[in-house]
């Protein structure tokens, strides 16, 4: 489809190691002018759905400062943009949880809140899974909690799940064991 939108110039107002945002000085679809921002993120976002041969899964749990609340979610994190997306999950999960995996699925991708950024996400599922030790950033003060897959879904019904990367790729998952 045809673009309705015309640009006519950009310019960067903030910038740091993670997002960059512009404002871009535009001509609506209705022809007349307007200005839109767009928050670019650095990296892609990534996350990681480890399921073990009983249909347990692993979700992490930290305060997110932004939303200044705790968060229940599935192992996620940046992959840079030069970077295959894969070996970003594979080391995320390790970082996050101490868990490796054999197998892997590219099981989604996802644009977030896609009316002001451009953040592109993709989400795996990881099987045949191996046990080790978490390896934290300094900036992550994170817990670990083992439950049945099925909790999981539980708990984006009872809103105790919020974030949307988690819940698209545990409902797509969710799917992929009742077709199978």
């Amino acid at each position: 489809m045809k673009n309705p939108w015309k640009t006519n110039s950009k310019k960067q107002i903030y910038d740091n190691p993670w997002i960059n945002v512009t404002e871009h000085d535009v001509t609506n679809p209705s022809g007349n002018p307007g200005i839109y921002g767009v928050v670019s993120f650095k990296n892609k976002a990534i996350g990681i759905i480890p399921i073990d041969k009983n249909l347990n899964t692993w979700l992490v749990g930290q305060y997110r400062y932004t939303l200044e609340e705790y968060s229940w979610e599935i192992p996620m994190g940046g992959g840079p943009l030069n970077e295959d997306y894969l070996e970003s999950a594979k080391r995320e999960l390790r970082e996050e949880t101490g868990i490796t995996a054999k197998n892997w699925t590219n099981i989604a991708r996802i644009h977030t809140s896609n009316s002001v950024t451009d953040e592109e996400g993709f989400i795996y599922l990881a099987e045949d899974l191996e046990f080790g030790e978490p390896q934290f950033e300094d900036t992550e003060d994170i817990q670990i909690k083992k439950i049945p897959f099925d909790q999981a879904i539980e708990m984006i019904m009872q809103n105790e799940i919020t974030d949307a990367i988690s819940i698209a790729g545990l409902l797509k998952v969710n799917q992929l064991i009742k077709t199978n």
